[in-house]
This record gives C-alpha cells, sequence and structure tokens, in this order.
C-alpha cells in the first residue's frame, strides 16, 4: 500500500513539473475553468461587479491562466467604471500576448508543457487568446480610452484590433497539419466516431462563417475613423461590418451614407440595389448618436463525455471516454430592447454574438483537441500498466481513480465578454436630450448631450436587473 501511494504521488508531481515554465493548480487539474467562475460570473450577472472582482482567483504570471485573469479583470473594472484599472490589465493581457507569441514562434517551452499535459488535462496548456477575444480585448481598451478622453489612443486600439483580424484572416488554415500529425504517433482515431457524436453546436453557431472576423470591431471602428474624419477608413469598416451581418438594416443605412457622402456612385448604385433607395436625412448642423447595447453575459463551455475506439499500435481496438468542450444551445434569456427618443421608437440590430464566435473558435480547434487527448489516453493507459506492475491492484486502482478524476475538457474562455452587442443609430439637434431604453419590462433615462456635427457615443450595459451606460462625444 505505501509504495503504491509513493508511486502515485511521485506520478502527480511529475505531471506538475512537466508542466515546465508554466504552471497549474490542483484546482485546474480537477476542476473546469468555467465550472470555478462561477463564484465570479454569478454576481457579475446581477451587476456586483465588485463582489465578482473578489473572487477572481490570483494568479502568477507562470500560470496557464494567467492571462485569462487579466482579461476577466479588465473586463469587470470596465464595467464598474474604474477605467484606469481596466486600462492597465488589458495593456498587461496585450503584452503577455506578444510574448507568447514570440515563445510559440520560437518554440520554446511548448513541447514540455504538451508532455504535461498528456498525463493530465489541456489546462496544463498556456491558455493561447483566440483572435476574437484578442479583438474585443483592444475593442474594450479602446473604450477606456476613450471614457478618459484620449481620443489618438483609442484610434491605436482600434488598429490593433483591425491587425488581428487582419492576420487572422491571411493565417486561416485547418488546424491539422505535420505538427499534429507529428504528435499522434502510433494512435489513429475512427473520425467517422466523432463526427457522428460530437455536437454540431449548429444552433450556437448560427451563420457566422468564421470565429475570428468581428462585427462589433468593425463598427466601433468605422464609429471612430467617421468621428475622426477619416471617412475612406470608415467606409472599408462599415462595409467588412456589412459583409458579416448583410441584413443589419443599420449597418445598411451607414454604408450607403458613406458611400454617397465619399461620392461612390458605382458603390451606391450597387447598395441601392440590395437595400432599396438611398434618402439622404442630414441636416446641416444636426448631430448624430450612436448606442451599443451589450447585453448579458457569454456562456461558458460546456463538458461532454464521448466513448471513442482507438486503433493501437498493437492492432488492438479499444474504447475511451474522451471529455470534449462543447457548446450546447443556450437557454439563456434574451429580451426584445428598444430606445425611445422624440416621440420615436428605435429598435437594435445585432452586431456580434460572442458565443457564435466562440464557438465557431472551438469547432475549428476541435481537431487538435481530440488528437491530443487520444494521445493523452493512451500515455495515461501506459502508465496505468506500469503502475499495477510496480504496486500491484492497489497501484491500479489508484490510476484509474486518477486518470478518471483527471479528465477533464478544457473550458477555458473569456466569461465576462457580452452574451452579445447590438446597435441603433439616429440623427438629434444639438442640445441636451433624455432618451428612454427598456428591455425586459425595465426602463433606464438617459441623458445626452447631442453636439452640432458631431457623434455622440452611448455605450449600454443590460445584465439580470442591473441596466448602465456611459456616453461620450466623440
Amino acid at each position: 500500500m505505501l509504495q503504491a501511494i509513493r508511486s502515485i504521488f511521485l506520478f502527480v508531481v511529475v505531471i506538475f513539473m512537466l508542466t515546465g515554465c508554466a504552471s497549474m493548480t490542483f484546482g485546474d487539474l480537477f476542476a473546469g475553468y468555467a465550472q470555478q467562475m462561477q463564484s465570479v460570473t454569478i454576481p457579475a450577472a446581477n451587476g456586483r461587479f465588485d463582489q465578482a472582482l473578489q473572487q477572481v482567483t490570483e494568479r502568477e504570471i507562470s500560470d496557464t491562466n494567467y492571462v485569462l485573469t487579466l482579461l476577466e479583470k479588465g473586463r469587470l473594472t470596465h464595467l464598474a467604471g474604474d477605467h484606469n484599472a481596466s486600462k492597465t490589465y488589458f495593456n498587461q493581457a496585450s503584452i503577455y500576448i506578444v510574448q507568447q507569441k514570440l515563445k510559440a514562434k520560437l518554440q520554446l517551452s511548448q513541447g514540455v508543457q504538451n508532455i504535461g499535459a498528456m498525463l493530465s488535462n489541456d489546462n496544463a496548456i498556456t491558455y493561447a487568446v483566440p483572435d476574437y477575444e484578442q479583438s474585443m480585448l483592444h475593442s474594450y481598451q479602446a473604450l477606456n480610452y476613450l471614457y478618459l478622453g484620449n481620443h489618438e489612443a483609442a484610434l491605436v486600439e482600434i488598429r490593433k484590433a483591425n491587425l488581428v483580424q487582419r492576420a487572422a484572416l491571411e493565417n486561416n488554415v485547418d488546424e491539422i497539419n505535420g505538427a499534429i500529425a507529428s504528435l499522434l504517433g502510433d494512435a489513429e482515431l475512427g473520425w467517422q466516431s466523432v463526427s457522428a457524436k460530437y455536437p454540431e453546436m449548429a444552433e450556437v453557431i448560427g451563420e457566422v462563417k468564421n470565429g475570428f472576423q468581428n462585427a462589433y470591431t468593425f463598427y466601433l471602428s468605422a464609429v471612430l475613423y467617421e468621428a475622426s474624419g477619416e471617412l475612406n477608413d470608415a467606409y472599408i469598416d462599415y462595409k467588412k461590418a456589412l459583409a458579416i451581418y448583410p441584413n443589419n438594416r443599420s449597418l445598411q443605412n451607414d454604408v450607403l451614407t458613406m458611400a454617397n457622402k465619399l461620392g461612390m456612385t458605382a458603390d451606391l448604385a450597387q447598395f441601392e440595389q440590395r437595400f432599396g433607395q438611398y434618402t439622404q436625412v442630414d441636416i446641416e448642423n444636426e448631430g448624430q448618436i450612436v448606442v451599443l447595447y451589450d447585453e448579458g453575459l457569454v456562456k461558458g463551455r460546456d463538458e461532454i463525455l464521448l466513448r471513442l475506439p482507438v486503433d493501437t499500435s498493437q492492432d488492438e481496438m479499444r474504447f475511451y471516454s474522451l471529455a470534449l468542450p462543447v457548446y450546447q444551445e443556450s437557454h439563456q434569456l434574451s429580451y426584445c430592447a428598444q430606445l425611445s427618443l422624440n416621440n420615436k421608437t428605435l429598435d437594435f440590430s445585432q452586431i456580434v454574438a460572442v458565443e457564435a464566435l466562440a464557438a465557431q473558435t472551438l469547432k475549428s480547434q476541435l481537431p487538435s483537441l481530440i488528437t491530443r487527448q487520444v494521445i493523452r489516453l493512451i500515455t495515461k493507459e501506459k502508465m496505468r500498466k506500469k503502475l499495477s506492475k510496480e504496486a500491484g491492484d492497489v497501484g491500479n486502482i489508484l490510476a484509474n481513480l486518477y486518470n478518471f478524476a483527471s479528465e477533464r475538457a478544457d473550458t477555458r474562455s473569456w466569461l465576462t465578454l457580452p452574451q452579445s452587442s447590438n446597435i441603433v443609430r439616429s440623427h438629434l439637434t444639438p442640445g441636451k436630450h433624455r432618451l428612454s431604453f427598456t428591455v425586459g419590462g425595465m426602463n433606464k433615462q438617459i441623458d445626452v448631450e447631442i453636439k452640432a456635427s458631431r457623434i455622440t457615443l452611448v455605450n449600454i450595459t443590460s445584465m439580470g436587473n442591473y441596466i448602465d451606460y456611459k456616453t461620450v462625444n466623440l
């Protein structure tokens, strides 16, 4: 018995040593990130951001989830109105992401981390911030700078967000490549079994074509470019956003308006064929109001177990249970939101469904996730045989218990992002106005000051029984 316990103890110690420069907690090993974050997301979903901040786990820079902590704190402090603190957290996250990309290119420590993951689970691998989360990071950082009165820095962040999406578009390749094939070794997976059993996530993904083209970022970028007089750049990004959401009436109007302003007669004619005749509504010295409405919190990844056949080099067919992340169809309530002004009611149009981007990103990662899972199960099985040989039935039982407990899907993602974001736009005469925002039976009066020939940006946040807003003249 003592020998068996010593063997298991050494086995677990080796796992944590093999994570190399990165580290993970026992909580990360045996419990999913989404599960651990419930103490944060529950108060946050009801507008208790200070309480949520206190529940965010403190992590060292060597921790595999360090950057997630920065992202969660950045968004929570942004929501709480502490934009200086939010700016600091997002800046640290941005620097960290750049450093991790350089490490990945040099392939430093990544192989050692993968070995550790083979003996535990994917939480032993340093979290790689996906493209859609990076673009949201820079978008919220741009808003931070706007609220702090630094419009130039906001435009810099917007350009960074656009660079993320441009690079993602250029580098978009299949996840199954030579590196993954070399990892597979002597294991072959029945891919038909995977496709038959793994949920398609079609209801969650909807019509989203990829996980990195973010219309929210393009739209915010276009509004800021327009406000700064860079109309050509604004026109380009309005069109990019429209390509993602072609049925968004607000975007259609923006593209028609910008094509008319720039004298793009050929473009205007084409867009009028698609969206109807353009009617100019600009009045001299009249101001505009652009409203971004962030709703709820994005749903986290769930975990499913798939029992799949694996062929080994000994021509043995074995069935293993694979723990994989998945986005199940969301049952979160989504209420119709409206904005009333001057006896006129305006409906919002969705500009991003964050969960759809997250699900599409996960779908693209699935081949490499499953490959690592298969290798992991084979590796753990070899360790189990070794412990069984050295410590008998007790070692076999303890090894099986460890393998079962540590078989956890990687449910990590940025969980304080909104469930969705929506837009609406209108023209107003200069001066002070009171708008009325209504959602789910709740109402919020919003005071804004419209300036002549200027855009006033209003950012509304609604979650649970909480509604708040911020305004800035661009």
